[in-house]
């Protein structure tokens, strides 16, 4: 079965908190956002992700970075592949791990952390917190409401600099 072919993120914000949570228990646990590496690419498997991964890591235009729990960093929660456009941060992927979907998920807050590393990046390079993605028609009202994305035309949406400092702040303090 070949991988599926992108027309627009979908992804469930299922609640924006301060790393991730987990989904029975409350408890929260501290996160690292790294880039993906070919090492990494390795424990990667196919059968356990939507999107295909390697081929985002060997994209050269693309940055592909993965969320892990800090007490627990051989364990990838989720991932994300972003470009630089040299005035704002595209998302061109994200993706919870298949333990983390659906309604027995182990932790919540996973796409939200994404998200906000991508902000994060975005105000790193002088962007202003600017990052667009394009969206899924149906998940448009989604992300206004959750992320406090703006829609700009057709799928193309943006989260522009006040809706970006309310989520780095969410889940980037120090």
């Amino acid at each position: 079965m070949g991988k599926v072919k992108v027309t627009g993120l979908e992804f469930d914000v299922d609640k924006l908190t301060n790393s991730i949570e987990n989904a029975v228990t409350g408890e929260v646990f501290d996160t690292e956002i790294t880039r993906l590496s070919a090492k990494d690419n390795r424990s990667i498997k196919k059968a356990e992700w939507l999107f295909d991964w390697k081929k985002e890591l060997k994209d050269s235009t693309k940055e592909v970075y993965k969320l892990t729990s800090a007490n627990n960093p051989a364990i990838i929660q989720g991932l994300l592949s972003i470009e630089d456009k040299q005035d704002h941060i595209f998302m061109h992927l994200i993706e919870s791990s298949n333990f983390n979907k659906g309604q027995n998920k182990v932790y919540l807050g996973v796409p939200g952390n994404l998200v906000a590393y991508a902000c994060k990046v975005a105000f790193e390079r002088s962007y202003q917190g600017f990052v667009a993605f394009d969206s899924k028609t149906a998940l448009i009202e989604h992300y206004q409401r959750t992320l406090g994305a703006t829609h700009f035309r057709g799928q193309r949406m943006f989260l522009e600099t006040t809706a970006a400092t309310k989520l780095v702040n969410q889940y980037f303090r120090d």
